[in-house]
């Protein structure tokens, strides 16, 4: 089975805020994925679409998949480096300030169909 794979490392937000976005999109078809993500009123939404267009455009590309048929198949939000800044704060201390960065990785894979097994219950009482 074919996965294709986008990435996007550094961006500038921490990786809890974004993980809340995969959870939308996470097992979602291409279309209703985007639709979803275009709805929302986060930071990281268009760089998700973005970055979802950018995997369809490499499955129709690089391995002839057809885009109707695809699906999110797993979408990791791990942590980058974080940048180290100082605040200053009363009586002449200063406060550490972590500005974090994630990495994204986005990895769509064609729809598997699933049957359904009938199982047949006995509903004798013997």
């Amino acid at each position: 089975m074919i996965s294709v794979t986008a990435k996007l490392r550094y961006y500038r937000m921490g990786p809890r805020k974004m993980r809340l976005l995969a959870d939308v999109i996470r097992g979602r078809d291409v279309a209703r994925a985007e639709s979803a993500l275009s709805v929302l009123n986060k930071k990281g939404s268009p760089v998700l679409i973005k970055l979802l267009r950018s995997a369809v455009a490499n499955a129709k590309n690089n391995h002839n998949l057809d885009t109707n048929l695809l699906r999110v198949a797993s979408l990791t939000v791990d942590g980058g480096p974080s940048l180290k800044r100082w605040l200053p704060r009363a009586h002449g201390r200063a406060t550490p300030i972590r500005e974090r960065t994630c990495h994204v990785t986005l990895t769509l894979a064609p729809f598997e169909k699933k049957t359904k097994v009938k199982v047949k219950k006995d509903n004798k009482i013997s």
